[in-house]
């Protein structure tokens, strides 16, 4: 199997009937690289960033792709709007979750807090195992719980509140050094212990949003000097919730897909 590592820079490069069969891309960048008359069947992208790129005469046939796709236009349309709306009629309630002013964030922020302890309630029916358990390896319940625990502590509590130390038990994603955020990587924390801190970050922003003012929605802020995360640029207090919003919705769209093959 050829394997291509964070090493190795193949911007630039070109790929013209290549058979790629099995091959292994982790960290890599590929940037303005053509692939040209190259199958991918049963290929697998992870956490891979496809902006500005072109797919001409591509066959998607029976492919899955979960991710974002603002701006992403198929055969001339661009599909975003219809999935939003589709994901919208589906979820009565999720529109919720595009308001911008103090009133529908509570709101939105109390109606993901019932989904998830409807969904948390359910997990907790499962052995400890189940609640350890990869999919595809993707994240397990308890350890989607540590992220969400990570990206309220940054966006909020970081980019908004100030704070400079985060919860050992967070957990972030492989755009980061954990280490570099006071994480531990080696932890292997009981269910009650990730529960409480879940309980912990979601309180956070429940308090937050209790007394946040439109005023204060629209100022801009940066979180301090030296944090690991979230970037350093100034950014308005509401997009920053709308950033752990999204989270939260999106993430318990994941566990609930994992669950679904759990082992009964």
């Amino acid at each position: 199997m050829t394997s291509f590592g964070p090493d190795d820079d193949l911007r630039r490069a070109s790929f013209a009937r290549v058979k790629l069969h099995g091959a292994s891309f982790r960290e890599t960048n590929l940037s303005e690289t053509t692939f040209y008359d190259v199958t991918f069947e049963r290929a697998t992208f992870r956490e891979a960033y496809f902006e500005g790129a072109r797919f001409v005469g591509a066959s998607f046939d029976n492919a899955e792709i979960d991710g974002a796709i603002d701006g992403l236009t198929i055969n001339g349309i661009e599909i975003g709007p219809l999935v939003e709306a589709e994901l919208d009629r589906r979820n009565p309630g999720r529109e919720k979750l595009r308001s911008s002013h103090p009133e529908g964030m509570r709101e939105a922020w109390a109606w993901l807090e019932g989904l998830w302890a409807a969904t948390t309630a359910e997990a907790l029916e499962h052995p400890e195992a189940s609640l350890n358990l990869r999919v595809d390896e993707e994240w397990s319940f308890l350890e989607t719980l540590r992220h969400l625990v990570f990206a309220s502590e940054t966006w909020l509590g970081a980019g908004v509140l100030g704070r400079t130390t985060f919860h050992h038990l967070g957990l972030t994603g492989p755009w980061m050094d954990p280490a570099a955020a006071g994480l531990d990587v080696d932890a292997a924390p009981t269910v009650e212990e990730v529960l409480a801190a879940r309980a912990e970050q979601q309180a956070m922003v429940r308090e937050f949003l209790e007394t946040v003012t439109p005023e204060t929605l629209d100022s801009e802020t940066a979180p301090p000097e030296g944090v690991a995360w979230p970037p350093p640029h100034p950014q308005s207090v509401r997009s920053r919730l709308h950033v752990i919003l999204d989270e939260e919705w999106w993430h318990l769209q994941f566990a609930k897909r994992d669950m679904a093959r759990w082992p009964t």
